[in-house]
């Protein structure tokens, strides 16, 4: 038991014994202590020295509303670990992750032999901890985990599909909120949230008005022996970036046992903001010409897929319309045999109401006979945790089928499914900006990127590139963007997805041919990412390395402009090109969104690029050898 990484305290007093475990991360910078003492087990939590959470408590209550474990309890027994491996994902934000981490599991004994499980563990980002219900433990309860943050930082919160919540003071919450909770404590960062929620609730925060403590909310529950909880995560960092480039939320979920190497992210087009626009004639709409012309760029462009969006089947929301016969459905048949022939896959629509009134296995099973790439699924209904069971059943059957799978319209929040079902390639856990035309702002996006980013890929449809004011032809989409022209390129490299939909027509991408290079050159799976700056709802500078080599960096600010300076230091040795598109004098989000300015510079591991993003704008740089 002297191992460095874990430490056993006894404190003998005339009272009570206090029985402590010390969890140092493999970086020595983390330290988990989990405490028993008189009152049940508890933890707390230091970093870089200074203390983030002061004692929480850690446990269940039943339905008589008794703690457990609790001062009768007795830790009996603890087992210690460490990891050192790497995790090589089918694809995600870089080609290797390490999996290093210290861990303890601990086992609670009640005095009539009920026992607790208690895992913990440190990673050099964060620690996480979950339960599992041993021999003897079935009751109504409900979990009592708190975060006792010791001091009153201030956070932001995921807030469905409108502007997220923050910057609030812990003090002045007072209310529930979602995860992600992300925390700035004045001298670092961390991110509160979940990972591999196999069953029950998905977490939901809770405080009371002037308290910096939060506590899980959650509802009573009948739990038999071998429930195991889903992980409750701790980020942590110095930087904000580290929490963006994090993997550790992945990292705490099962590793795959199917074969998913035919998984291929990428960029998609999709046919239901194109609905309406008109082009040197032609008129663009939801059917099978309109289609075959987003196929035939989506091939010159070396883009992955086309997404058909809701009503090929029939209306979406009527119980009568069949998803496998209805309205369409021959001229999507026709459409996949086409888009094979040019190397792109086709996704099709499926709402919750033919989801659920159709046999949902027959009809995954038919569009995978079809060639189908994969399935948009959209409007689930029933209440959180109900959506998590159909959301695990369905990325199963499709991964049984070989179909992707993008879920939409308030999913249940990733948890780092990813890492066990690759085939669960995105979700929109965010406000969709061409839906939020009223809420959306640009400091939303360099919000959400801090907040809704860390749980996992989003699907936010950036990289409209008509940015016209007042109404268009459109359907579905005629009012304008809050970005401009360059800032849309950028955004679909700094959202991280494994399917970056994006929802305008050919013509608008090939006005700008270098954002359009820039869009094209985003090959995936990637090599490499990282966050070089960034401040939560100010802005962000994402790098990502391409499959093929090359270094795409997008820079996106929110309403004010900004000067920024990029350095290179990513890069390897040697002589490089960069291609950068940044906005224009005088271009801003509001009035001036399609002016831009393109150059090239030489470049090097030493060079540092300056570049000036206008109020709600961005920055496109490609880098590649000469």
């Amino acid at each position: 038991m002297n191992k460095r990484f874990l430490t056993i305290v006894f404190v003998l007093t005339a009272f009570i014994n206090i029985y402590a475990v010390k969890l140092s991360s493999p970086n020595g910078k983390l330290r988990l202590t989990i405490t028993e003492n008189g009152n049940g087990v508890e933890y707390s939590l230091v970093f870089c020295g200074q203390q983030l959470i002061a004692g929480s408590q850690l446990g269940y209550i039943d339905e008589a509303g008794t703690l457990f474990p609790n001062g009768l309890w007795k830790i009996t027994d603890k087992k210690t670990s460490k990891r050192n491996s790497v995790w090589k994902p089918v694809w995600g934000k870089r080609a290797e992750v390490k999996d290093r981490y210290n861990e303890v599991f601990i086992t609670a004994l009640s005095p009539d032999g009920k026992t607790l499980y208690i895992t913990a563990r440190a990673y050099d980002d964060g620690v996480a901890f979950r339960y599992k219900f041993g021999d003897g433990l079935s009751a109504k309860s409900k979990e009592a985990t708190a975060f006792n943050f010791a001091g009153d930082y201030t956070a932001w919160y995921y807030n469905g599909e409108r502007h997220n919540i923050g910057p609030e003071k812990l003090n002045d919450c007072g209310d529930d909120r979602l995860p992600v909770m992300t925390i700035d404590t004045g001298d670092g960062f961390m991110a509160i949230h979940e990972a591999d929620l196999a069953e029950g609730e998905p977490l939901v925060l809770r405080s009371e008005k002037g308290s910096t403590a939060f506590n899980v909310k959650a509802d009573y529950h009948n739990t038999q022996s071998g429930y195991e909880s889903a992980w409750r995560v701790i980020l942590c960092a110095s930087k904000i970036g580290t929490l963006v480039d994090s993997h550790l939320i992945e990292l705490l979920n099962p590793e795959p046992t199917m074969d998913f190497s035919w998984v291929k992210p990428g960029v998609a087009v999709w046919d239901w903001r194109i609905n309406g626009a008109e082009w040197d004639g032609f008129r663009y709409d939801m059917s099978y010409p309109s289609w075959v012309r987003m196929v035939d760029f989506a091939a010159e462009q070396g883009f992955s897929h086309l997404v058909l969006d809701a009503n090929w089947y029939g209306p979406e929301f009527e119980k009568d319309s069949d998803p496998t016969k209805g309205d369409k459905a021959n001229s999507v048949r026709r459409l996949i045999e086409y888009g094979k022939s040019k190397g792109v896959g086709i996704w099709l629509y499926l709402n919750d109401v033919a989801g659920s009134n159709y046999p949902i296995e027959e009809t995954l099973k038919q569009y995978s006979s079809w060639g189908a790439a994969g399935v948009k699924y959209g409007f689930m209904v029933g209440s959180p945790e109900e959506k998590n069971i159909k959301t695990r059943e369905i990325t199963r059957l499709c991964a049984e089928n070989k179909l992707l799978v993008d879920y939409h319209d308030y999913p249940v929040h990733p948890y780092g499914q990813m890492r066990t079902w690759p085939n669960a390639v995105t979700r929109e856990y965010c406000k969709a900006q061409l839906d939020g035309y009223d809420i959306f702002y640009p400091k939303t996006f360099v919000t959400s990127v801090f907040v809704n980013m860390l749980a996992g890929p989003i699907d936010m449809n950036n990289g409209m590139f008509d940015l016209r004011q007042g109404k268009t032809t459109r359907v579905d989409n005629n009012k304008e963007v809050p970005s401009t022209v360059v800032s849309e390129a950028a955004r679909t490299l700094v959202t991280f997805s494994g399917a970056t939909v994006i929802p305008d027509i050919p013509e608008y991408y090939k006005k700008y041919p270098s954002l359009l290079r820039f869009l094209s050159a985003q090959k995936q799976p990637w090599k490499e990412s990282e966050t070089l700056s960034g401040k939560i709802g100010d802005h962000i500078v994402m790098m990502r390395q391409s499959a093929d080599g090359v270094y795409l960096i997008g820079a996106v600010g929110d309403e004010h402009s900004h000067t920024l300076d990029i350095p290179l230091d990513f890069l390897p040795k040697g002589q490089f090109v960069a291609e950068i598109t940044e906005d224009g004098a005088d271009a801003h989000y509001l009035n001036n969104r399609e002016t831009y300015i393109y150059r090239t510079e030489n470049v090097s591991s030493k060079s540092v690029l300056k570049v000036k993003l206008a109020p709600g704008g961005g920055a496109c740089i490609l880098v590649y050898s000469h």
